[in-house]
């Protein structure tokens, strides 16, 4: 099992390098790799397929292929470095077996939302975080408007999440094709499609 690690000085994240959304953070790198390891079955519900299908699970048998420093963002609770491995090329059909991931993800979140409307959440506790229901969904869309803007799309707060899923979608395969350039027009280094749809898929599960 190929994992990437985010090392912050208060935190760290470890990811699974071939199934976006499965990331989970801990104080140190072996507390990351556990609460890794203790996520599979959940990951796997997510996004609908036998837990068997993720391989081989056992601290013995991970690679960590990949040790990134991280920023402000993974300190504060969030991936947030891009990895060198999700940098290289990526091929049309690879990129559509994570865009199907990722929209597993989107389902997942979406079904829970519906599922949680019209009972009172709890506003404290580890997913708990103060937000009502509808606060939440918006900070998962808005999100990932702001993500579209960070591949190159037209992203804006308060897009439709139809429209925001539909367009990102369409910028992904852009992105990956080269037709939106690795620079932005001020200068700023846009997120290649595979750490776009990483993001994105960890987000809506997280």
């Amino acid at each position: 099992m190929k994992v990437y690690l985010e090392v912050g000085s208060k935190k760290t994240f470890a990811s699974a390098v071939d199934w976006p959304g499965w990331s989970r953070g801990g104080k140190t790198e072996d507390e990351a790799l556990d609460n890794l390891l203790a996520y599979d079955e959940r990951y796997a519900a997510a996004i609908g397929i036998p837990d068997n299908k993720l391989g081989p699970r056992a601290r013995a048998q991970i690679e960590v292929v990949e040790r990134l420093t991280g920023n402000a963002t993974t300190d504060f609770g969030a991936p947030g470095v891009v990895p060198d491995l999700d940098r290289e090329p990526i091929s049309g059909e690879r990129l559509e077996e994570l865009i199907t991931l990722l929209e597993a993800c989107w389902a997942t979140f979406d079904t829970a939302a519906a599922t949680a409307r019209g009972h009172e959440l709890g506003p404290s506790g580890p997913r708990g975080g103060g937000r009502a229901l509808d606060k939440m969904v918006d900070h998962v869309i808005d999100a990932q408007a702001g993500y579209l803007g960070a591949i190159g799309g037209k992203g804006r707060a308060g897009m439709p999440w139809a429209q925001t899923k539909r367009e990102f979608r369409a910028a992904l395969a852009q992105r990956a094709q080269g037709e939106l350039p690795d620079v932005g027009p001020r200068g700023g280094k846009r997120w290649p499609a595979p750490y776009a749809i990483r993001r994105s898929a960890w987000h809506a599960l997280d």
